[in-house]
């Protein structure tokens, strides 16, 4: 090609060449035994041009490589580099890789419970670290070139999202950003964020997937394409699949059948032959069809943690062997040397010899309950191929290095927290994101599934939308306000805390709202013009005529409420036995009162309760229903008509009962004729304010227009489109500076509580500024008023996690067990000032509801620090406790990390026991299971 090109040419394209081998990029590529993706090469040109980046890459396609190149730029500049990640998980690993590339003495790792080589020239640690750092001025941040912040998307999470705000925000200038992020839709807007508040920043999004991914559906025997094979980007659905969910809905359901609808013999045969094609998979049914298809390794997505236990065990019990003999004892080897300094009695308690078994033959679970170390050796042998099929909850997807062959998703739908909600298009592409090894495999697979009510359209839809938005969940706390306070004071704070990404995009929303009133004022000036009227002010007559129907509107509204409670009040004087006319609804008629449904114990053998809507009684009608009826069934009182004995032995659930029951009640009560209620005179017809408006009317000038009801509808619209206006305009003022106002709350609060004064900090607020975490305040004030004295270390481990712990699932069926004693005096006294707090944050309009605030302490894992601290053993610990040892382990090391806090806080002149006790605590807890969990 070169001898195409003109000398010129050939001199330029040398000259091209020599400066590129003069780029500290061209020595970084000679590390890699492969290319540079183009999206990769771009990234590192603009860091080595002295720029920030913004780099948007699905997972798997070597993001990580710009962080690297932040790292080498660092030390070829004699300049340090902080290399942050959401999970202390992903700090160990990348601490292991760059200790591995560039030599343990230049690398250290930073996380709430490890330090190795923290004064090192490249330090890995947890995003909270770093925020730590920041607002403690630490020595460790002088020469600090670069700053890596990996799976940076994690600000969007509600509850540790600030954190990566905070630290973008406060980083010095001269740090370089490099900001790695998953595929997100609005990667420019952050982009312009990120411009705005860290100066010149370049955006390089890449949807390219270095392995293709193919999706399909594993319905019965067979496995099917979720799409078909075609030109263009537009994908058509499977018309398999399509056809396959119309025949299942429309094959008649269990309750069809029941009810005696006839199946033509057709109709029986099609179902015959469809049901023995689709079908839901069992689990170890599709780990053998995955293998038989070449498509393991794969990680099997449930979202339930004993769902994952419970499918390893399935695989087990059906036999399933995915390792020969060579593999199963290199799995042995590697399980017993990572187990060693596990003691045997803890062995049994944690599973080990089940867990082993599993691994032996390839099959292992992951998920957040499982011991850390457990959770390290199947990371390790998966990533060697040791372990072959994963059943996993979605923390995987989260960062940690594991891809596989093929990722399964068994269900669509998953459990928030508060409801089975569908997955979004982005939690799927960052499940399915693991599919695909890059340079081992030439395509990932992801396969669904099929479940009764399955649609192929939904699927289509989340595998062909790349709709994954970056969201701030930004909100200013009590230990951030003191901390920016004494760094900044008041009025610089708060123009900090509006540089916020969170700030930037409620005002970015704000721009379209204005827009809106913009129009709508150009409408109002049109509707004003065609609702002028000749005779007269029309806007005024159009206001007595709304003022008039608001106020029969009322008296309406007072009439009907007014009966709703005669209706009430006569509903709470019927008796069992009572004879009724029910008068409107479903089952009107004759009607016989069972139970009257007020708020008691039990009547006649029918349970009463409290309705928050009025009594609901119970009737037997004369159709022979029992119906529970409700307070929209009685529009008007009602009374008894009669009155009947309700026999001993009758039962609402017995046919006969209700028969004999209801011929009773015809014979007795058939024959009368209700009442008709009568209606009273209407409210209206005497209000005065009501003939004051009428008179008003009459006499107005444009009342006699002969274009009045015309201009009526456009005052009509007119006064439609000003309110909608108004309402727009309430929002801008909502959203605008919304940040900087609840600092302001915040600020208030604390002020009130001697905590700052102005722009000083006092000593409780320096002692708060030291404390991190959910409920930093309520901690503080424990501190100030000497709750946690004279308590001894296991005593404040218990008080302690009150602080940290929230029960996955709320249970308010039985008290927590807790320590007696001290101990339980020093809890109810933390409840107490707690319920203090709230009350004041109510007074200050600070509300939990919007992520500022303190939560009730949980006193659900006291007794569990207590025993462990105490120096009891595991299996006792975790049998009282009703934990996996996943969970307690990560409870333990919060613990750990909050009483690090205390202790630093805490008085230190003699005078205060604490901070000598918490360290003790600190000892006990960092023991056994928990001192050899490298990771929590």
């Amino acid at each position: 090609m070169t001898e195409d090109l003109s000398p010129a040419e050939r001199y330029a394209a040398a000259r091209r060449r020599a400066a590129e081998q003069a780029t500290a990029l061209a020595d970084f590529r000679e590390m890699y035994d492969f290319g540079l993706d183009p999206f990769q090469i771009e990234a590192c040109q603009a860091l080595e041009a002295g720029k920030g980046v913004l780099v948007a890459a699905p997972t798997g396609s070597g993001k990580t490589i710009v962080g690297e190149f932040a790292v080498h730029l660092a030390l070829k500049q004699g300049k340090k580099c902080f290399y942050t990640t959401p999970i202390k998980a992903l700090s160990n690993q990348k601490y292991q890789d760059l200790a591995k590339r560039y030599g343990a003495d230049k690398v250290g790792l930073l996380t709430g419970d490890n330090s190795v080589n923290s004064d090192a020239p490249v330090v890995v640690m947890t995003t909270e670290v770093l925020r730590n750092m920041l607002y403690a001025g630490s020595q460790s941040l002088v020469n600090l070139g670069y700053v890596v912040m990996d799976e940076v998307h994690y600000l969007s999470d509600r509850f540790r999202g600030a954190v990566w705000e905070e630290v973008i925000i406060h980083l010095q200038e001269s740090v370089t950003l490099v900001s790695l992020s998953a595929t997100v839709s609005n990667a420019e807007e952050f982009g312009d964020w990120l411009d705005t508040v860290r100066g010149d920043t370049e955006v390089i999004v890449s949807e390219h997937r270095p392995v293709p991914l193919f999706q399909h559906v594993l319905a019965g025997r067979r496995m099917y394409d979720l799409f078909e094979e075609g030109e263009g980007s537009k994908k058509a659905v499977n018309p398999d699949l399509t056809r396959m969910a119309r025949m299942e809905a429309s094959r008649p359901s269990y309750q069809d059948r029941r009810r005696g609808r006839a199946m033509r013999e057709a109709d029986r045969e099609r179902e015959r032959r469809q049901r023995s094609r689709i079908w839901t998979p069992g689990r170890p049914e599709v780990i053998e069809r995955l293998d038989a298809a070449g498509l393991l390794p794969a990680i099997t997505f449930i979202f339930s943690r004993a769902a994952c236990e419970a499918a390893v065990q399935q695989c087990l019990f059906a036999g399933l062997r995915l390792n020969d003999e060579d593999a199963r004892a290199e799995v042995r080897r590697i399980v017993e040397a990572r187990t060693a300094s596990i003691p045997d009695e803890d062995l049994h308690v944690l599973g080990y010899y089940e867990f082993l078994e599993g691994a032996e033959r390839g099959i292992a679970a992951h998920h957040a309950g499982m011991l850390p170390t457990f959770k390290e050796i199947v990371e390790e042998l998966f990533v060697r191929g040791l372990v072959k099929a994963v059943f996993a909850t979605e923390t995987l997807a989260l960062g940690i290095n594991m891809p596989a062959r093929s990722v399964v998703l068994e269900k669509l739908v998953k459990w928030n927290g508060e409801q089975h909600a569908d997955i979004t298009p982005g939690e799927y592409t960052q499940l399915t994101g693991r599919a695909g090894r890059r340079g081992i495999d030439v395509e990932g697979h992801a396969v669904v599934l099929w479940q009764r009510g399955f649609s192929p359209e939904h699927l289509a839809g989340l595998a062909g939308t790349r709709t994954y938005p970056l969201r701030s969940s930004f909100k200013p706390s009590y230990n951030m306000a003191v901390n920016l306070v004494e760094q900044f004071g008041r009025h610089r704070s708060r123009e900090l805390l509006e540089t916020s990404f969170a700030q930037f995009q409620a005002d970015k929303s704000v721009v379209g709202i204005s827009r809106q009133v913009q129009k709508n004022e150009e409408g109002l000036e049109g509707y004003k013009e065609s609702m002028t009227c000749h005779l007269g002010d029309f806007e005024e007559y159009a206001r007595l005529r709304r003022e008039l129907k608001d106020r029969e509107t009322e008296l309406a509204k007072q009439g009907a409420a007014q009966r709703r409670v005669q209706a009430a009040a006569a509903l709470e004087k019927l008796k069992p036995g009572d004879v009724i006319h029910v008068p409107t609804g479903k089952f009107a008629g004759l009607a016989l009162v069972l139970d009257p449904g007020i708020p008691a114990g039990r009547s006649n053998g029918h349970r009463g309760f409290e309705h928050h809507d009025g009594p609901r009684p119970l009737v037997l009608t004369a159709e022979r229903q029992v119906k529970r009826l409700a307070s929209i069934d009685f529009p008007v009182p009602v009374e008894a008509l009669e009155r009947m004995r309700i026999p001993k032995s009758f039962n609402p659930r017995s046919p006969q009962s209700r028969r004999d029951l209801a011929s009773a009640l015809r014979t007795k009560a058939g024959h009368i004729v209700p009442d008709r209620h009568r209606k009273g005179r209407a409210p209206a017809a005497d209000d005065r304010e009501i003939a004051r408006l009428r008179a008003e009317l009459r006499a107005h000038p444009c009342h006699g227009c002969s274009e009045r009801e015309d201009h009526a509808r456009w005052a009509e619209r007119y006064h439609r489109l000003r309110r909608d206006t108004a309402q727009l305009e309430r929002r801008i003022e909502g959203r605008t500076n919304t940040i900087a106002r609840t600092f302001d709350r915040i600020v208030k609060l604390l002020t009130e509580m001697d905590y700052l004064r102005g722009d000083e900090v006092t000593e409780h607020g320096k002692r708060l500024a030291r404390l991190y975490g959910e409920l930093d305040l309520l901690a503080s004030e424990c501190l100030r008023d000497g709750v946690w004295e004279d308590l001894n270390p296991a005593e404040l481990a218990a008080c302690v996690s009150a602080l940290v712990f929230e029960a996955r699932a709320s249970d308010d069926a039985l008290a927590p067990k807790v320590p007696s004693g001290k101990a339980k005096a020093a809890l109810g006294e933390m409840v107490r000032i707690w319920g203090r707090l709230d009350a004041l944050e109510e007074e200050f309009r600070i509300s939990q509801a919007e992520g500022v605030g303190q939560r009730e302490p949980d006193l659900g894992f006291a007794w569990a620090a207590y025993q462990w601290a105490s120096g009891k053993g595991l299996d006792e610990v975790l049998r009282e406790a009703e934990m996996p040892a996943g969970d307690f382990v990560r409870w333990c090391k919060q613990v750990i990390d909050v009483l690090g806090q205390i202790a630093a806080a805490a008085p230190r002149d003699g005078s205060s026991t604490v901070a000598r006790n918490a360290r003790k605590a600190v000892d006990g807890l960092l023991r056994g299971v928990v001192a050899y969990s490298s990771v929590g």
